[in-house]
């Protein structure tokens, strides 16, 4: 009896331990930059969301006005009170906009707060939030280092909530933003970005926001491994004046500026041409003026500003990205062209 008692006990175990074996995914333990990553996914996959918009269209006098899916992104859960932040690409022109989480069917509502398409950024709010919303861990775009871990959550191709992970590939990058200007400052990445992707989060090995997902290049709309992301901190930058104020309020001279394809018709190359001037901004003040009309129609031009702080500008990107370092209240040094003469002028920015 007590020799039958240990072989079954010896043939239970080496069983158990065979069953055991055949069940586990990988018999071998996790390394260590597994570990990281599978954490990494954990701590943030709650603050990932889809983003659905609907767009109303107009089918005329038969059909009326319907509705219809515009596309959809993702977003990133940014405070308690339901805020989402996601990129402006994502919502524009859409009228209603829905919102889900990992493992809950409900669609959320939300309302857009307001959008900065001059940095792709776009907020929206959740209408009736779930009872619980685990925002995103902020981090910091300043001390990034090319060669650090990239991760990226989303949901490509409408597949929710994918990881993917790479590497910091470059930074600094200028990318042709959707917002008429070249966005600064942008993280490149090796971290497969697809469509859908967008307004999705980059995290580093810390799990902490260093950026979110806005463009790819390609010539296929897939993946090359070159994907690009907003700074955090510029995100740190827009994010709170648009849940104050619905827009961002940037330092300004108060002034219009001709376009580049009609000021090469005037036959100017350099620098900035003055179209028109508010009569209450600090151009105004400074004795600055736009362009006129003479007796017969045709337009003359005014002044032509060539530098800001002396820095050459020479299109509207240029003024955009000079003016976007300094805050409201900053007085600035203008060189401009009146008549074929140089002349300079101080001039103190104000909101706009």
């Amino acid at each position: 009896m007590r020799l039958f008692i240990a072989i079954f006990s010896l043939f239970f175990s080496l069983s158990f331990h065979t069953v055991l074996g055949a069940s586990s995914p990988n018999n071998k333990a996790l390394i260590e930059s597994e570990k990281n990553t599978i954490k990494i996914f954990q701590d943030n996959v709650d603050s990932v969301v889809n983003v659905s918009t609907i767009q109303q269209r107009n089918g005329g006098w038969f059909y009326g006005d319907f509705e219809m899916p515009a596309g959809a992104g993702t977003g990133i859960v940014w405070d308690d009170q339901g805020h989402i932040i996601t990129n402006f690409h994502v919502v524009q022109n859409a009228t209603k906009f829905q919102v889900s989480f990992q493992n809950d069917k409900t669609q959320y509502e939300a309302t857009l707060v307001g959008v900065e398409p001059k940095k792709d950024i776009a907020v929206l709010k959740l209408v009736n939030p779930p009872k619980k919303l685990v925002p995103i861990h902020i981090g910091s775009s300043n001390d990034l280092l090319v060669g650090q871990k990239a991760v990226a959550i989303g949901n490509p191709f409408g597949l929710d909530h994918t990881l993917t992970e790479g590497i910091v590939s470059a930074l600094d990058r200028k990318i042709e933003g959707i917002g008429g200007v070249t966005i600064h400052g942008m993280i490149q990445t090796d971290a497969s970005i697809n469509p859908g992707n967008s307004g999705g989060p980059l995290l580093n090995s810390s799990g902490l926001l260093i950026g979110m997902n806005t463009v790819i290049f390609s010539g296929s709309g897939t993946s090359s491994g070159v994907g690009f992301a907003v700074p955090v901190d510029t995100i740190l930058s827009i994010v709170p004046q648009l849940i104050k104020f619905g827009k961002v309020i940037r330092p300004g001279l108060g002034i219009g500026v001709l376009p580049e394809n009609v000021k090469a018709r005037f036959g100017i190359k350099d620098g900035i041409v003055i179209t028109y001037i508010d009569e209450n901004g600090p151009a105004k003040k400074a004795g600055l003026t736009g362009m006129g009309q003479d007796e017969w129609g045709r337009y003359y031009i005014g002044d032509i500003i060539i530098e800001i702080d002396g820095k050459e500008v020479n299109s509207y990107d240029d003024i955009f990205h000079v003016l976007d370092t300094m805050k409201i209240g900053d007085e600035v040094s203008i060189k401009y062209v009146r008549d074929g003469k140089i002349k300079t002028a101080k001039v103190k920015l104000s909101g706009v």
